[in-house]
């Protein structure tokens, strides 16, 4: 009897840590970032020669969609920018660009991720689009039923990676107004493969005013 109290009570302890993994108790609180914030950020071109600016340039005039791309090489990444990527056309009419920013670059990988990626790429070296509070997921995310979908979706969908570079500081998407419209919508990804819904990215988007127009409807 005693020992298998001993197997009953592993495989009930067992059984609920895998079911607090499942939930959100665990999970890394995101913090919401302020106009401010990101528009302070250090960004630098990856040309031959690189250019350090704002983050604010980005936006200034038309808005911007921007991806903080957790690891370039990670096939959910490159499926959550494919997604981004076919919103390119719509995003063009409305005259709103798309970019990415990436926290390392190593080797080809950044080049590797641009067929996956119709935007313009920046290091953010600091890693501040990760922030204010950067959060990471370890390798509690192998046990999420939620991750374990995410990866058969992205596979099923042809698409494949490597383990090149850090992938535990999670990312997220960002649309942000002209000016000092402020942030239009803020999405985290709160486990590997959490990728924003398109449709919000777009809904988002039409709501830029250019710059010049935010002007002339003051």
């Amino acid at each position: 009897m005693g020992m298998w109290s001993i197997g009953a009570g592993a495989l009930g302890a067992a059984a609920l840590a895998l079911l607090l993994a499942n939930t959100d108790v665990f999970l890394s609180k995101s913090q919401k970032a302020t106009l401010e914030y990101l528009e302070d950020i250090d960004l630098k071109t990856l040309g031959k020669e690189p250019r350090t600016f704002k983050a604010k340039e980005l936006w200034e005039k038309n808005g911007a969609v921007i991806m903080a791309v957790r690891r370039p090489g990670c096939f959910l990444c490159r499926e959550e920018a494919a997604d981004l990527s076919s919103l390119k056309p719509k995003l063009d009419e409305l005259g709103v660009p798309l970019y990415a920013v990436v926290k390392e670059q190593i080797r080809t990988e950044v080049q590797d991720f641009q067929p996956y990626f119709k935007g313009e790429i920046f290091l953010d070296e600091k890693k501040k689009f990760y922030g204010p509070q950067r959060r990471k997921m370890m390798f509690m995310g192998f046990i999420r039923l939620g991750v374990w979908y995410n990866f058969f979706r992205a596979r099923n969908g042809g698409f494949s990676g490597n383990l090149e570079g850090e992938g535990f500081i999670l990312g997220g998407v960002f649309v942000v107004g002209s000016g000092k419209q402020g942030i239009l919508l803020e999405h985290r990804e709160k486990e590997f493969g959490d990728k924003v819904n398109p449709v919000s990215v777009l809904e988002a988007a039409r709501k830029i005013q250019p710059q010049t127009l935010a002007t002339e409807t003051k």
